[in-house]
């Protein structure tokens, strides 16, 4: 069995083909995994990382507003699609795989669009309550289609219907409990806060984080651990030179160890990405959302709404964000234990914690014709 993974750009769309990879070598050790994307985003560390042959073809994505420097991208965009076209036809068919799986971004367009027209089985996987672009154009002759949000649906034109899988998560995040993750951290039974803007951090977050930190600061009710993010530590730091933090507040570049922290807090702050609101809901975890409003077709702002509205979570648009309004809402929560029960049961009620078994399963009937 020799499965083949497009997609890429973002860890959005690597990191769930990579979790259903790992899941199906698992099951069959002797599958052959293949993957293609771009040879500078970052697909091209992730994937050869994991041990997987690693294909790239070189296809860029088209700028929404219009300038002058972005009229010349748009340019060289359509003619890196027809190139890629025929760079993934080729490779499709030398590779002869059985079958292809999109999971998003500009990268699995073309690699869909040949394999349907092949006719090599395919399936695609989207993350976003919003659809993106390519899940648009390729859903309707996919063999299947899978959701990670029912919401989804709407958006899309389907000859078949589609199967909601949630999205693939990292099952670390759900062997530890919150009385073993206290334990690791130090941590008595005070609320925490876990806040986190991404790997390179969020200027807005930061900054209205670091409002937040200033209005508690000293009062020792609860402890608080926030990610800054490459780009913001130094800053941030700066920031808060004057403010003598209290060993109850933990200011970090990066989290690397997100099961544990996300299993000890009782708050999480941070962007409305799919996989992380997947993990939140796993998790059973309230959540401030600040949806980032730079990403395509703002699905960010589509994910935060579908967890607002299904009572697990409270949303603060970027527009809106200030530290004021950060306060205000994170007051309002930590303070109300009741409303933050309410508000876990909600997450644990929607989520969907075994979105890989989900996910495998139909990629095997599809390649059983099933």
């Amino acid at each position: 069995m020799h499965i083949l993974f497009a997609g890429g750009g973002t860890a959005g769309h690597i990191n769930p083909a990579l979790a259903v990879a790992g899941y199906i070598k698992e099951r069959h050790p002797d599958a052959k995994i293949s993957y293609i994307g771009t040879a500078k985003k970052l697909e091209a560390t992730l994937v050869p990382a994991k041990g997987y042959d690693f294909y790239t073809i070189d296809v860029a994505g088209f700028q929404r507003k219009i300038t002058p420097k972005n009229i010349v991208r748009n340019v060289s965009a359509v003619y890196k699609m027809f190139a890629s076209t025929h760079n993934a036809k080729k490779l499709l068919q030398t590779l002869k795989p059985d079958l292809i799986v999109g999971t998003g971004g500009y990268v699995s367009g073309p690699v869909l669009r040949e394999a349907e027209k092949l006719g090599f089985k395919t399936a695609i996987h989207e993350q976003n309550a919003f659809p993106g672009v390519t899940t648009k154009m390729l859903a309707e002759n996919a063999g299947a289609v899978m959701l990670a949000m029912p919401e989804a649906e709407k958006y899309l034109k389907l000859k078949k219907e589609p199967i909601i899988t949630g999205n693939p998560i990292r099952t670390e995040l759900l062997k530890i409990t919150r009385e073993e993750a206290r334990a690791k951290l130090g941590m008595d039974n005070r609320p925490m806060i876990l806040s986190f803007g991404g790997s390179l951090g969020a200027r807005p977050v930061n900054e209205a984080v670091t409002g937040l930190i200033r209005d508690y600061s000293g009062s020792g009710n609860f402890y608080h651990i926030h990610g800054t993010g490459k780009a913001g530590y130094e800053t941030m730091k700066n920031a808060l030179a004057d403010v003598d933090l209290p060993k109850e507040v933990q200011l970090r570049e990066y989290i690397d160890d997100m099961d544990v922290c996300m299993a000890a807090a009782d708050l999480v702050i941070c962007r409305a990405g799919a996989i992380t609101l997947s993990e939140l809901q796993a998790c059973g975890k309230p959540s401030v959302l600040i949806p980032s409003p730079y990403v395509a077709e703002n699905h960010q702002y589509h994910n935060a709404m579908t967890l607002k509205r299904a009572g697990c979570a409270e949303v603060i648009e970027e527009k809106d964000l200030s530290a004021e309004t950060l306060i205000d809402t994170v007051s309002c929560l930590i303070e109300n234990k009741s409303r933050l029960t309410e508000m876990e049961e909600a997450a644990k009620k929607h989520a969907i914690s075994d979105a890989n078994e989900r996910i495998y399963q139909v990629l095997m009937r599809v390649y059983t014709n099933a």
